[in-house]
């Protein structure tokens, strides 16, 4: 029997839906799972869509002082480096304070953002309430997956998706290639693993749980609303308002279903330009691109877990010495804080192997390191970037 996408005639914009045997699709699942095994993570990248940037995409403009201790931006940049980064980047007072490329980048080098596409997801749902396609954070999720109506997952609301508590099963990690967390990740056909094969584990709204499977369907959220491909909406919704240079994101089979959650492939400073737009309250040379009020709850934590704003974003205002993704006192990485951010308002973006956007409003600062995992010692400390240019912004 042949197997299509759900949505696959309204949203067949570039070259249509793959038609894939039930046989075909599972021996492309076992061959990604036999990657993703081995750790060859590029591997499974073996579908990419286009992401349009702007027609022209001009620098940012680069001060021609600095406005921060140049011993503390050079001590920034040096720990940058030590720590394997491919780009570093510094803003801050409306103009360019750093950029540094290491390892052969270059500043249109595409570069595997991993998780930071999960904050990139929130701001595209805040563009297409800005827009009125999505209507509010208490929608119902189960207007735009209509699978989903009269069941237990038609109480999950847009807000509860945004902030992890979507009640469906938490991310885990397995070696089993029967596990719905593996096929949710790697299936072509993930949209419907999703859809109809997740479980939901509890009520929506009353427990924080990190989900990949979560942040994924996003892009599908994306796709019916505004009868556009995710690609298509982040370039005309957010990247080419921004100015910002485009790339590629992941798909699960050709002409289908966006990974929402994880890989999108951006430029470094692409990111550095949603940061200065979370930094301006979702304003662009006096454009509205997301309404404030949203902006305001990206960052506003959840009650079982107030390290964390909406997903894959967290919050600076306590101090966390060693803070999971998946929620406190649960199991999974756990990232280092030295010290106290010394910014309380501060806000990142994290994403696996320490891929950091840090946004501090009060400090009209933004900085991004991206690049391959650091070394296992000495280990990582989230605070040190920060901190350092913060301390050198004061003197």
């Amino acid at each position: 029997m042949r197997r299509q996408a759900a949505g696959c005639a309204l949203l067949a914009l570039l070259s249509g839906c793959a038609d894939l045997s039930d046989q075909e699709a599972e021996a492309l699942y076992q061959r990604r799972f036999a990657h993703y095994k081995a750790g060859e993570m590029t591997a499974l990248y073996d579908v990419m869509e286009p992401v349009a940037g702007a027609p022209t995409a001009p620098p940012l403009a680069q001060a021609a002082r600095t406005s921060i201790a140049g011993d503390a931006l050079s001590a920034a940049r040096a720990y940058a480096q030590r720590n394997s980064s491919t780009a570093f980047l510094v803003w801050q007072g409306g103009q360019l304070q750093d950029q540094t490329y290491f390892m052969g980048t270059l500043r249109s080098t595409l570069l595997n953002a991993l998780s930071l596409a999960k904050p990139l997801a929130v701001l595209a749902i805040g563009r297409a309430m800005a827009l009125g396609t999505i209507a509010s954070l208490d929608q119902k999720v189960g207007d735009f997956i209509s699978e989903w109506r009269g069941t237990a997952k038609g109480a999950m609301t847009i807000d509860n998706l945004l902030h992890m508590q979507s009640g469906l099963q938490a991310q885990d990690f397995s070696m089993d290639p029967a596990s719905v967390t593996n096929r949710a990740y790697l299936s072509p056909f993930h949209d419907r693993v999703l859809i109809q094969d997740y479980p939901l584990t509890d009520p929506p709204g009353t427990r924080f749980a990190y989900s990949n499977a979560a942040a994924d369907l996003v892009a599908i959220i994306i796709e019916r609303a505004s009868g556009r491909r995710y690609a298509q909406f982040l370039s005309e919704e957010l990247l080419r308002p921004l100015q910002a240079m485009g790339g590629t994101l992941w798909l699960d089979r050709p002409g289908g279903t966006a990974h929402a959650g994880c890989c999108i492939q951006l430029p470094a400073e692409t990111w550095l330009r949603l940061g200065i737009l979370v930094l301006q309250d979702g304003v662009w040379n006096g454009r509205t691109l997301v309404d404030p009020a949203f902006m305001r709850q990206m960052t506003t934590p959840v009650s079982d877990n107030r390290d964390a704003g909406m997903m894959g974003i967290y919050l600076g205002t306590r101090f966390t010495p060693r803070r999971g993704f998946t929620g406190p006192g649960q199991p999974g990485p756990q990232v280092l804080h030295g010290e106290p951010y010394l910014a309380p308002d501060l806000v990142l973006f994290d994403g696996n192997a320490d891929q950091v956007l840090y946004i501090v409003p009060s400090a009209g600062l933004v900085a991004l390191r991206m690049g391959n995992p650091p070394p296992k010692q000495p280990e990582w400390d989230n605070s040190v970037i920060p901190n350092l240019l913060l301390r050198g912004l004061a003197r």
